[in-house]
């Protein structure tokens, strides 16, 4: 008779084979499907490429009249200077304010730039006035304007008008889209796509037998998120380099920096799926709680096209338990002000804490519902 001790233990290549057996299996069954690489890479382009070039709150073509009762040489060069800029287009030259109130009033003028008769003997600032309608936008317009107009002025005049734009001179709104698509995209792919896998592995009825393989429960869900994680580099680094040279946003701050908290931020993406994957029962059910609890939350309230701070309080709450508003503000700042990573200390903290969390729960749920 065998003793206890006789029994053979499985070696550590034993149990990693079937491990990385069930790795190949999740990376085959991507590779295969050739609509979700067509989700996961023909999105991030599409995505770039819209917010880089079409929707855009560019600054361009603003129909400018001028208002003034002489051209005296100070006022002349002011004006050249608009007109040489491919933000302006002169439309009209007119001698009273109230002219160019009628003109915008009908819809032939976006901005008036009003110049005093005395504007170069007393070096009085120029006045602006701009329909604001969208008010965005009219920000941004009153902004380039005074920019344009006191950037050749004497220091008396240039005092009232000019203005000192910090990281983005061109003000180009890409600077804050790349930062906001990264944030959006590896939160909906990493949370979606896992929360899918492992849901189809339920409706097919495979989950049980990868559960009694010899590879434990929590390696299972591992090896599927492997191919996830890998695939979530592989995006992040296409953003960073469509940003970097197709879109001319600068990486101003450390590689190193940036790729570490984008780890931390894609194993949360990671542990909201698993923690999806528990609740859902079918793969639309984890689909459609995919984009219910983080497509609309992620748009409005994390940042990405409004500003939180001119949120209601009530929605300023809401959006502090949203992650990607923390990675999306941490990204702004090391790439685009290109601070070090103790200036971006409080996000990667939160981040860090709110990973711990949902990972935490998500394997306890899970252990749950395998016993």
């Amino acid at each position: 008779m065998k003793n206890k001790t006789d029994r053979k233990i499985p070696s550590r290549r034993g149990l990693c084979e079937p491990f990385l057996s069930l790795v190949a299996k999740e990376t085959k069954h991507i590779l295969r499907d050739k609509r979700t690489m067509l989700i996961l890479f023909g999105m991030p382009i599409v995505l770039m490429l819209l917010f880089g070039f079409a929707i855009t709150n560019d600054v361009k073509n603003v129909r400018t009249v001028i208002v003034t009762s002489q051209l005296d040489n100070q006022v002349q060069q002011a004006v050249q200077r608009l007109a040489a800029s491919d933000y302006f287009d002169l439309t009209a030259t007119v001698s009273s304010p109230a002219e160019a109130k009628r003109l915008i009033r009908s819809q032939k003028a976006d901005l008036a730039v009003v110049f005093a008769k005395d504007f170069a003997a007393k070096h009085r600032g120029a006045q602006f006035i701009v329909d604001a309608s969208d008010p965005n936008m009219a920000q941004q317009w009153l902004t380039y304007a005074q920019a344009v107009v006191g950037s050749g002025l004497p220091n008396g005049a240039a005092a009232a008008v000019n203005v000192k734009l910090l990281y983005n001179p061109q003000m180009k709104s890409a600077y804050n889209f790349v930062p906001a698509i990264m944030g959006m995209l590896l939160m909906l792919i990493c949370a979606m796509m896992t929360s899918i896998s492992i849901v189809r592995e339920k409706e097919k009825g495979t989950m049980e037998v990868l559960l009694v393989s010899p590879v434990k429960p929590l390696m299972v869900i591992v090896a599927k998120t492997i191919p996830y994680l890998v695939l979530a580099f592989a995006i992040l680094t296409a953003i960073l380099l469509m940003g970097r040279f197709v879109l001319d946003v600068p990486l101003a701050g450390s590689i190193f920096w940036i790729v570490t908290v984008s780890i931390v931020y894609i194993v949360l993406a990671l542990s909201l799926g698993l923690l999806i994957s528990n609740v859902a029962q079918s793969q639309l059910m984890a689909l459609l709680m995919s984009a219910m609890v983080l497509l609309m939350p992620i748009v409005m309230l994390s940042g990405m096209l409004f500003p939180i701070e001119s949120m209601p309080k009530v929605l300023q709450w809401i959006s502090a338990v949203i992650p990607p508003r923390y990675y999306i503000e941490a990204m702004r700042k090391l790439m685009i002000m290109g601070v070090g990573i103790g200036e971006v200390a409080r996000e990667v903290g939160i981040l860090s804490l709110m990973t711990v969390v949902l990972l935490t729960v998500s394997l306890a749920k899970f252990k749950i519902r395998m016993e």
